[in-house]
């Protein structure tokens, strides 16, 4: 897991500029006629992350190929890359944390989600994330992570407001937590050299740091709510006008490779090595997210909310219902 958040204040003028700047059909230049059959090249941002297993393989099993979808993934660092890109057409589709997508659409960024991506598995204690602490640390709980720096992968995003969340549900205070931005590689080196005191992450970091002796404290994600939808697919709003049967197609492929790796949780797990560097005793241990079919809208308003308590919005609400329905 190199991102699973990310921010976008520094990418806001461009991605608003791009809006301008996509073809004015977009996916037509990808199409191909053989045999009769039209086949439609898409292209995919996506973070090279466990969230996207079903996506790879959906694509294995042929359920995007049946729709005469020919898939291309993209890998990218963040929303940062893959939601301007998207914007201007690079990419027809792509994949981001829900918190991300409504910072970009109470910016004015013309996008909108389409299809589920991941969830969480709503497991204290074992969930996609969590924040671990060094075995001898005095933090016990997420309550006494208030006064303690909490390292991040980026800030004012989906880890600091569902970080506050599982401390203030603890009884602590979360204005008194102090997050400092990482990259989630070299949060476990961090975290057992003491550079910070906590560390919100999910795996193979995760796994690496629990090797170093490392203790969960904290499930943010499963005690912001069990069934939080925490990434979706998405798309312009520009496509989605335009190329209706596509994003169609698209949403329903993505629908069965989610069902599916739901009930292949050991497939899953295999594709992995095909677009990670996991293997071996990390590829075992690792933690899979939930990944419902469907987005659960309660859980979406709950995190809005809070993203509202946290000052991610700049005083706007996000229109949910135009962003996800």
């Amino acid at each position: 897991m190199q991102r699973r958040s990310f921010g976008l204040a520094a990418v806001v003028i461009t991605i608003v500029g791009a809006a301008g700047c996509g073809s004015s059909d977009p996916a037509d230049s990808g199409s191909s006629s053989s045999g009769g059959d039209k086949t439609t090249q898409v292209k995919v941002g996506i973070i090279p992350i466990i969230d996207v297993a079903p996506l790879y393989l959906g694509q294995k099993k042929g359920f995007f190929s049946s729709r005469g979808i020919e898939l291309e993934m993209v890998s990218a660092q963040g929303g940062a890359a893959i939601i301007p890109g998207v914007v201007s057409d690079q990419f027809q589709f792509g994949f981001s944390n829900t918190t991300s997508l409504m910072i970009a659409q109470v910016k004015g960024v013309p996008i909108k989600s389409v299809v589920n991506g991941a969830a969480s598995n709503g497991k204290v204690g074992a969930d996609v994330t969590g924040v671990a602490v060094k075995k001898d640390s005095a933090i016990k709980s997420a309550k006494d992570l208030a006064g303690h720096t909490v390292a991040v992968n980026t800030l004012q995003n989906i880890g600091s407001t569902t970080v506050r969340e599982s401390v203030r549900k603890a009884g602590g205070d979360p204005s008194k937590v102090t997050f400092v931005e990482m990259p989630f590689d070299q949060m476990p080196a961090a975290l057992d050299g003491g550079r910070v005191d906590a560390a919100w992450m999910g795996d193979p970091a995760m796994t690496i740091a629990k090797a170093q002796g490392a203790r969960v404290v904290a499930s943010p994600f499963a005690e912001t709510d069990p069934k939080l939808t925490v990434a979706t697919y998405f798309t312009s709003t520009q496509l989605a006008k335009q190329k209706p049967d596509l994003v169609k197609k698209f949403a329903a492929a993505m629908s069965e490779s989610l069902q599916y790796a739901t009930d292949h949780p050991d497939e899953a797990r295999q594709i992995l090595t095909t677009y990670t560097k996991l293997s071996g005793d990390v590829l075992n241990k690792v933690t899979l997210p939930s990944w419902p079919a469907e987005i659960d809208m309660a859980s979406l308003q709950k995190l809005a909310s809070l993203g509202e308590t946290d000052g991610l919005f700049d005083g706007k609400k996000p229109d949910l219902n135009a962003l996800f329905s």
